[in-house]
């Protein structure tokens, strides 16, 4: 809207003289005209004045980065898969945020391995909806959700035990130079990326998998992972079979990528190790997810409480977030 013209604001009279006085208007050099002028009110300049005032007081508005942060990388919405007449997943709401580690943990049966096989692209949702930086996606296949930037390292970590490390971490994806394979460089990578992790535990890159202990080999399946620039890497029990040390070793990679900025979900039924390195807790049970939030509000007890049966006396307050009878959304 155009603001009124100061001139356009005043009397039709302001600043004239009238008849009686035009000879002495004529004898004036027109001075006492332009003071009348100055000295009459202008309510438009005060209005714009005012709405200057007004703009300098307020708040300034948000960046537009600021939203685009608090967006989940991940966003689940009533998922549900069916095998057969067997309902595995039901109505699951979960966001997964960025640089976060999110521990689902849940009984055997309660569907942990089917939601990370559909996150993954192995299975299809049977309904609802699955959201990647807030755009829809349909994952048809495992190379959909790599190309997403969806890592996934299973329990039996899927290396080749005859082959050295960074024939592992090539594995499918080899480099070449000329038309041969570029050994030193598939080589370079590989050592800077387990540097990157901090992986000081490994020898040398060109020994066998075989050869190396279950936490250096975790280490070297996610290296796999983060060398192909995933932005969300699934871990199903990673320390699984491992000895106190090496499960040290495995709990501070996933510190690691987190301090990364790389989302991190971990399927575990260890919940010793879920509390040391997680930052959200969501617990599965019957194919439903009972409870997410924040990892302080849950102690052992409870999430074995809301494993079991589906709620904990010892939450006092469940928030909207934890309800799992409520979207989350």
């Amino acid at each position: 809207m155009t603001t009124p013209s100061a001139d356009g604001a005043r009397p039709a009279s302001a600043g004239r003289a009238s008849s009686a006085d035009s000879d002495v208007t004529a004898a004036t050099d027109g001075t006492d005209a332009m003071d009348a002028t100055d000295s009459t009110p202008d309510p438009a300049g005060e209005q714009e004045q005012a709405q200057e005032q007004a703009q300098a007081q307020a708040p300034a508005p948000a960046p537009a980065t600021q939203a685009a942060d608090t967006q989940p990388l991940l966003r689940l919405t009533n998922i549900g898969k069916n095998f057969g007449p067997v309902r595995v997943l039901m109505d699951i709401n979960l966001d997964i945020p960025p640089g976060l580690v999110t521990a689902v943990v849940g009984d055997n049966g309660a569907g942990k391995s089917t939601l990370i096989k559909t996150i993954s692209g192995i299975y299809q949702p049977d309904g609802g909806e699955i959201r990647w930086q807030g755009r829809q996606v349909h994952l048809h296949s495992p190379k959909d959700a790599t190309d997403l930037g969806i890592a996934t390292v299973y329990q039996d970590l899927a290396l080749c035990d005859n082959l050295d490390i960074v024939a592992n971490m090539f594995l499918g994806r080899e480099e070449t130079k000329f038309g041969q394979l570029d050994e030193l460089g598939m080589e370079k990578t590989a050592k800077q990326t387990l540097a990157d992790l901090s992986v000081v535990t490994v020898r040398s890159v060109r020994q066998p998998v075989g050869s190396l202990s279950g936490g250096q080999r975790q280490a070297v399946a996610v290296a796999r992972a983060v060398m192909r620039q995933a932005k969300l890497v699934i871990l199903d029990e990673p320390t699984a079979a491992l000895g106190v040390t090496q499960t040290r070793v495995v709990l501070d990679l996933i510190r690691r990528l987190k301090s990364q900025n790389i989302a991190v979900i971990v399927i575990s039924h260890n919940l010793n190790d879920v509390q040391s390195v997680a930052d959200r807790i969501a617990v599965l049970r019957l194919g439903r997810l009972v409870a997410v939030g924040p990892a302080a509000q849950y102690d052992a007890e409870s999430i074995v409480d809301l494993m079991t049966t589906g709620t904990s006396k010892r939450l006092a307050a469940v928030p909207a977030e934890q309800s799992g009878s409520s979207s989350e959304h």
